[in-house]
């Protein structure tokens, strides 16, 4: 039997077509990069917690936070979160001490986003930071932690500029 043009030429670009489909389907990001969390992905990530006092003039007051250490955990924060008990949060660590700034890019829920110096004092508070708000909100000096917690909750349980913050495991109570 001889094929056409026509035959020839549909039968080359169903082969094409099936080609690149099959491409297309190798580049899909993995079950296993998807679970892992970016801020591409829309889900809230998890993180291993620890315990963070800061130390008020009305007392101690202890947050189980979830502990973001890579540049790649720290991007993403708390985005997409829906949901936060009032002792929990996220502090960001950083390898040095330096001027900071974060801002609310796909963040639900308000913040209160405390600075901390090298000195383990918070330097300044951004009170109630709004969802989705992409204002850089400034460390008002080099930071080398950030504790971002409820909204408001700052104000509720007394916390101000030059309360200490203490972090990690020593600190569980």
């Amino acid at each position: 039997m001889r094929l056409g043009f026509n035959s020839i030429g549909l039968m080359s670009a169903a082969a094409i077509l099936i080609g690149l489909t099959g491409l297309a389907a190798v580049s899909l990001r993995s079950p296993t990069a998807q679970a892992e969390g970016s801020a591409s992905d829309g889900v809230p990530q998890t993180l291993p917690v620890e315990a963070v006092q800061v130390i008020t003039r009305k007392g101690p007051v202890t947050f189980h936070v979830m502990v973001a250490r890579t540049e790649a955990q720290r991007e993403v924060g708390l985005m997409f979160r829906r949901e936060m008990a009032a002792d929990q949060g996220m502090i960001f660590h950083f390898p040095d001490v330096a001027p900071r700034s974060f801002w609310m890019r796909n963040t639900v829920l308000p913040l209160d986003i405390l600075f901390i110096g090298p000195n383990g004092r918070i330097l300044n508070i951004a009170v109630q930071a709004r969802p989705f708000d992409e204002t850089p909100l400034p460390s008002e000096g080099p930071a080398r932690s950030v504790l971002e917690i409820n909204g408001g909750a700052a104000a509720k349980l007394g916390i101000q500029p030059g309360d200490e913050v203490r972090s990690g495991p020593a600190h569980a109570r």
